[in-house]
Parts: C-alpha cells; structure tokens; sequence
C-alpha cells in the first residue's frame, strides 16, 4: 500500500522553568540567590530516511512530541536539555503547514534534515534577577512553551521520465522490460494502482529512473478515476512518454487519447503541459491498421514531437527508444518545482535571541536604532525596496517584541528607525 498524503501535527518540548534557590552557607546573607536556568525544550526535525518509501507510518500516529527541557537547580545548576525528535520521512516528502497554507519544506536529498520546530527556551533562574536594591529574589522564569505546527505531508515520486496514457496502453509492460520493476499486468483498466518505479540503465548514459504512473482518463484533474492523486506525481519528472495504443485494441482512437490526456495535464498543471514529451505508439506487433498509424504520424508532425513505435511485449524498438531517452535527459536539468516559504520559522528562530535599541539625537530627528543578532538575520531575507517583503519585517519586529519596546521608549510620529543602515520614518 502507498501512502503518499497525510496530516499531522508536531510539538517541540517546553523550556525548564528556572529555579528559586539560594545558597545555604554560614556568612552569607540571605543565603545568596543561586537558582539555575531551565533546559531548552527539544527540537523537532524531519530527516530523509532512504530505507522508507512511503508515509505508511504516519497513518497509525499522527502526533509527535519532543521532550521537554527539565527544571533548573540550586548552586546554578541548569536543567539538563530536552531531547530533539527527529521524524524519518521519505526522499521526495512536501511539507506544507496547514494553518499558515505554505509549504516549508521540499525534502528531497539523501539524509536532508529540517528543522520544523523548535523547542522553548529555559527560564532563567532566579540567581538572574539579583541587584543592589534586590538582594533576595524570590521568583525566576517559567520555560517558553515550545512551537507547535499541524501540517501536512505529500510523497512526489523523484523519477526522471515519466509513463502517462489512458489504462491498459503497456506502460507496465514496458517499464518491466527495461528497469527491475515488477507492475502487476494483466489485460484490464487500473491494473497498476501504485505508482511504480524502476531504474533504466541504458547503454549509452547515466542511469535514470522511470515511473509507471496509473492510468490517466477523462475528468482525472477533477478526481475521475484515479484522479489527482497521481497525477501530482508526474509532476517531478523532467521527461514525458506519452504512451498510445496503437492497435486501439479497446475500439479508442489513440489521437483522441493523446489530446484527452493532455488536456488533463494542461488543467491540473501549466507545469504538466510545458513539459517535453515523447510520443510512444505500442502495440506495433499487432497494429494492423495503416490510416490509424498515419494518423499517429501526422499528429506527432503537427505538434513538433518525436515518435517512437514499440512493442513493449517483443522488445521492438524499446532499445532504441531509451537510448533516445537517456540523450534527451542529459539537456534537461532537473528543476526545483516546488516554491518553498524562505521565511517560514524566522520568528521562532528569533524570538529568543537578544537586541537591542539606543536612540541618537541627529540634525534631521530622533533615530531609534536597532541592532543584534536577530536583526541581522532578519534584514538578510529582507528586500528593503519591496513593501510586502517591508510588511513582513514589520511583522516579525513586532512579534519578537521590538514594536512595544519603541512604543515604550516614547518613539512618535516623525522620528526615524535605523536598521542595520537603513532609516524609515516612524508612522502610526
């Protein structure tokens, strides 16, 4: 069974609350605040796991937790640190995050590892809060809960090439002649309800993959059939054979099956449609009819496409069109498809590192500047000339706190912010 579509949610672990104590020894006074910081709560990351194929897994759990950071001490002993979960997924897993509707991560390397969420920080302790005028503080901070995401997986086969045609046109025979893949066939529509993969070892050329994608039928990019489902997978491959019935050995017109099978590519995806495709008539060694291969013929010669005719089941012509395929493949880069959020989790990342603001009275104004980690790391996704891209700065300074500090530190209308070189006016 394939699964290739779930939805889960992930918790990272809690900060360690600090601790409240104070040292025990003769002479000193009050005994002397040492209370130690919490432990930070565990992160939660996805990890490519290449002994898996498919979320099978994730359809009996579907909530994950990273362990919580443990308490701090006495004599500044800080809480030992949560351990990181990490979740093995498959090669070619989207990770969307359901609540934001972005998609975050496109995993599709060997090993590749994300970070999806991360665990709180500690709080610290009360040894932290000692001052002249407090010499005896009796509290210390609670642990930042950790983030918390529901999202959803999607598993893209990564193939090179891939097989589209209505069912029962030989794209399973096919595959199982020139790759290691074993398809069930048999002589009736939907006999492959798996997507199926195989390695193709052509004589002349790097190695390639290629995948048998179920049979695509009218209505398929509205859920018909099969529906969407697979057609997602396509979606990745660099290279298309379009397989027909030559024999039209189900009373199908082949040409009508070509323009109906694209026509559901064009509307599921303009991806889809632009990809380049290789026109492959089967069934030759029982192909009798003349008008309906010239009809073929004609058809690849309008659209500018090259023609291939096989039989899957002798062999005929296979040789040659793989090698014509393994040529092809080397002028076609692979392609990242997928359009993942850069931003997504930079408020998370910063929300606990340390900034500062100072203010400069100059000729012009008042200027408020802000510096620190996090503001670098901010400004360096920032295009500071775009105004969505100004918009989300605005965003993240006012969820990690700067915004309120400004207001509290008296900035008004007309005075400037000044971040990392670049002045803004101030308006409410």
């Amino acid at each position: 069974m394939v699964i290739d579509y779930v939805k889960i949610s992930v918790k990272a672990g809690d900060g360690g609350d600090g601790a409240v104590s104070f040292r025990r020894e003769k002479y000193i006074a009050a005994g002397g605040p040492d209370g130690g910081d919490g432990g930070k709560g565990g992160d939660v990351y996805f990890k490519v796991d290449s002994n898996t194929s498919t979320l099978l897994d994730f359809k009996y759990k579907k909530k994950f937790k990273a362990e919580d950071g443990k308490r701090g001490e006495g004599a500044r002993k800080i809480g030992k640190s949560g351990k990181a979960l990490y979740i093995p997924v498959p090669k070619g897993t989207i990770v969307r995050d359901v609540d934001k509707n972005v998609v975050v991560a496109d995993l599709s390397e060997d090993g590749q590892e994300f970070l999806i969420a991360r665990g709180g920080r500690g709080g610290r302790g009360n040894a932290h809060f000692a001052t002249p005028t407090r010499q005896v503080p009796n509290f210390a901070e609670q642990g930042r809960k950790g983030a918390q995401k529901n999202l959803e997986l999607e598993l893209k086969m990564l193939a090179d090439v891939g097989l589209v045609g209505f069912p029962n046109v030989g794209k399973s025979t096919l595959i199982s002649m020139v790759s290691s893949a074993k398809p069930k066939i048999a002589n009736y529509h939907f006999t492959t309800l798996d997507p199926a993969l195989g390695v193709v070892n052509p004589k002349n050329g790097e190695p390639f993959v290629m995948a048998d994608i179920p049979g695509i039928i009218e209505g398929a990019s509205e859920g018909v059939g099969l529906g969407i489902q697979f057609l997602k997978h396509v979606e990745r491959t660099r290279l298309l054979l379009h397989v027909l019935d030559a024999a039209a050995t189900e009373g199908r017109d082949p040409v009508d099956d070509f323009n109906m099978i694209n026509n559901e590519l064009k509307s599921y995806s303009k991806i889809l449609a632009s990809k380049k495709q290789i026109v492959v008539a089967n069934k030759m060694d029982v192909a009798n009819d003349e008008a309906l291969i010239k009809e073929i013929e004609d058809m690849c010669k309008k659209n500018d496409l090259k023609l291939f005719k096989i039989s899957a089941a002798t062999r005929q012509g296979v040789d040659e069109l793989i090698e014509y395929v393994a040529e092809e493949l080397k002028s076609i880069p692979k392609e990242d498809i997928v359009e993942v959020d850069e931003m997504y989790g930079i408020e998370d990342e910063l929300v606990d590192q340390e900034w500062n603001i100072q203010t400069e009275d100059r000729k012009d104004g008042k200027y408020y500047i802000i510096s620190g980690a996090p503001i670098e790391r901010l400004m360096s996704k920032v295009n500071i000339f775009d105004v969505e891209s100004r918009q989300y700065m605005q965003k993240i300074l006012k969820q990690i706190g700067v915004m309120d500090k400004l207001k509290e530190m008296g900035i008004s209308q007309g005075d400037f912010i000044e971040i990392e070189g670049y002045q803004l006016e101030y308006s409410e």
